[in-house]
């Protein structure tokens, strides 16, 4: 990894990491918790998490809802990509039930913390989460079902190697269904170089177009990207499906 993919996994991990210390000190401060990440809670609104603890339920730092668009089913495995406080994750363990599993991928040790708090708080069995990058999953081959994500894909400088990795881990057939940021416009040179909007989710994002390509070259097919709402001028959420 070069220095400014070193430079920006930083500033990621530094941005989230305050925003996992925040949420700590506050028991549930509301969605996005002083930062400027949050652009999905309000989507959250009609799911039955009333039984998760405040500090998942109330916060989202993603762009949408993935696990409305996963079909998740009983008995599957699933992994969330930049899993955060569990939010997600927890969602998912309702829907797969005792008999499936569901892994949080997180790089963020205080993330980590939170959500394994947050776990125990909830009492979620069917659910681990695990210390990693994204562009290096720790998990076997063929292992999961699904691979859901909210909002973070598009925080890697590496997004290639995610789908490469996402794709690896998938089980043939298995399923890839992802809330990220896309834009409608090509990014100047100077944004690109703004960590601190990379890591807001905004000059790191691809274009719906670049997209495709990515899970096209890493082997994916059935690709559909669906607009959901607009995050700012020329910064667009979506849904994204692709099967392995």
């Amino acid at each position: 990894m070069n220095e400014s993919a070193d430079q920006i996994k930083a500033q990621v991990r530094e941005q989230y990491r305050d925003a996992a210390l925040n949420m700590q000190q506050s028991d549930g401060c509301g969605p996005a918790c002083g930062t400027d990440t949050g652009f999905g809670s309000e989507l959250y609104h009609a799911l039955d998490s009333e039984s998760l603890p405040d500090t998942a339920r109330l916060t989202s730092l993603g762009c949408g809802n993935p696990t409305a668009v996963a079909e998740l089913r009983a008995g599957q495995t699933v992994l969330d990509l930049g899993s955060g406080a569990g939010l997600d994750v927890f969602l998912s363990a309702k829907r797969v039930g005792p008999t499936g599993k569901v892994y949080g991928l997180d790089m963020t040790d205080e993330m980590l913390d939170l959500a394994r708090r947050n776990q125990n708080d909830a009492g979620i069995a069917n659910v681990e989460f695990v210390k990693g990058d994204i562009e290096n999953i720790p998990l076997p081959d063929h292992s999961v079902d699904v691979v859901i994500s909210n909002c973070v894909i598009n925080l890697s400088p590496d997004k290639p190697q995610v789908f490469v990795e996402s794709h690896r881990v998938l089980a043939p057939g298995g399923r890839f269904a992802v809330s990220d940021i896309i834009t409608t416009r090509a990014f100047s040179t100077a944004e690109k170089a703004d960590m601190a909007a990379w890591a807001g989710c905004v000059s790191g994002a691809l274009s719906s177009d670049e997209y495709r390509q990515g899970l096209e070259e890493a082997g994916f097919g059935d690709i559909e990207i669906d607009i959901t709402h607009e995050i700012s001028p020329d910064i667009v959420s979506a849904i994204i499906r692709a099967t392995a």
